[in-house]
């Protein structure tokens, strides 16, 4: 037996192991929630975390994709699962991609690049926000043909064919204009936070930096996050309060002439975000809309919705031919299939990107992405399934 306790890892090297292989200690989306909070200054987790109200609509999204069963298919024969997924045209290597997320780059430092690079190299798609930190030319270039660009409507035609023109300019192929964001919402934890946005320095948003310290460094090698895109447009209104931030030139709730001048501008895919009701779905597709993203916010805007999963088989009913994305609490593959199960095309995830972000860096995301895709693989496994798309034709 000489040699034999020697052949066997040791401790140590199980635990160095372990640290080195990211998918041993973060093997799900939870694991790198939990490093993430630990990483992050605690008004920039509840801006990331926080939604609006009794955040009811959080714990919705997830009861709905819980509640959806799909039953295993078995002596299926050998099975190739293959994710590769075509939507407005383009060829995506997933069903699933990166929803924007107003100043993203204040919940991690560079994650607009960081999430663009990640979207090229992976061939998913990634959607920049009007109230990123960076701007169109910065991040269009670096995501190359995978860059969808939101839009949060201004009311100044002006300023709202401007902004279009730089982002096509910029490579952005696809146009979402973000639908349920009416007027502001109050978002309870943010402002126990004290958290404004732009962010304003306190004492208190002082020592929570402080005890931060990867996150204060790449703030400080990034800059203080503000909303640059808009930013540039405030500076030039003469009739703007001295006291306003950019938001104030995004205050109008759209109507669908609003939409018409839009499809008359951009001459790409136009998408309308945050679609719950079927006939909204049905004028949609009037009005000559390429897509329908099924979205309640994830209930940062309104506590009083329905779940995403509950209302997507009436809308797919609606429009039996009209490509559906979708969001909303989605954590893996499994829900994503439950949603496509509902009638969706397409998943989109906004907080679980930015998550991986702050857990681990650039790497994180990669990460994540490796999770969803080996989540997806598992599953389709399970449900006899050689395409994601078939999810849609079952009737578990």
């Amino acid at each position: 037996m000489a040699g034999g306790p020697a052949a066997l890892p040791s401790r140590r090297a199980l635990a160095a192991g372990k640290e080195m292989d990211p998918d041993l200690r973060y093997p799900a989306l939870c694991d790198l929630r939990a490093r993430a909070r630990r990483r992050l200054p605690h008004f920039v987790w509840e801006y990331l975390d926080s939604a609006t109200g009794s955040e009811s609509v959080k714990g919705l999204n997830r009861a709905a994709l819980d509640a959806i069963r799909l039953t295993p298919r078995v002596l299926a024969g050998p099975l190739s699962p293959g994710l590769g997924t075509t939507l407005l045209g383009q060829a995506y290597s997933a069903p699933y991609g990166i929803a924007p997320v107003g100043m993203s780059g204040l919940i991690w430092p560079g994650a607009e690049a960081s999430l663009a690079r990640l979207a090229a190299s992976r061939r998913i798609p990634y959607c920049l926000s009007t109230v990123a930190t960076r701007e169109p030319e910065e991040i269009g270039p670096i995501c190359g043909d995978m860059g969808w660009f939101q839009l949060y409507p201004p009311a100044d035609p002006e300023i709202r064919a401007d902004i279009l023109r730089r982002a096509r300019a910029a490579g952005f192929r696809v146009l979402v204009l973000t639908v349920d964001v009416p007027g502001p919402s109050r978002r309870e934890r943010q402002r126990r936070a004290d958290l404004a946005i732009p962010p304003k320095k306190t004492p208190r948003m002082i020592w929570q930096t402080a005890t931060r310290p990867r996150w204060a460094l790449g703030t400080l090698r990034h800059g203080m996050p503000r909303l640059r895109l808009m930013d540039g447009y405030l500076r030039i209104d003469k009739d703007a309060p001295s006291t306003a931030h950019a938001g104030y030139l995004l205050r109008v709730n759209p109507d669908w002439g609003y939409v018409g001048a839009l499809r008359d501008l951009w001459d790409g895919p136009l998408v309308l975000k945050g679609i719950l009701r079927p006939e909204d779905a049905t004028r949609a597709q009037a009005e000559g809309v390429d897509a329908v993203w099924v979205s309640n916010h994830t209930g940062r805007q309104f506590d009083g919705c329905p779940s995403v999963a509950e209302v997507l088989p009436t809308i797919r009913t609606a429009v039996p031919a009209l490509p559906l994305i979708a969001d909303g609490g989605v954590e893996g593959g499994l829900d994503m299939l439950r949603l496509i199960a509902r009638g969706a095309d397409f998943v989109m995830l906004g907080r679980a990107w930015h998550v991986a972000l702050a857990a681990l860096g650039e790497t994180g995301a990669a990460h994540l992405d490796h999770i969803l895709r080996d989540d997806l693989v598992a599953n389709m496994h399970q449900l006899g399934l050689a395409a994601p798309s078939e999810m849609r034709d079952r009737k578990d």
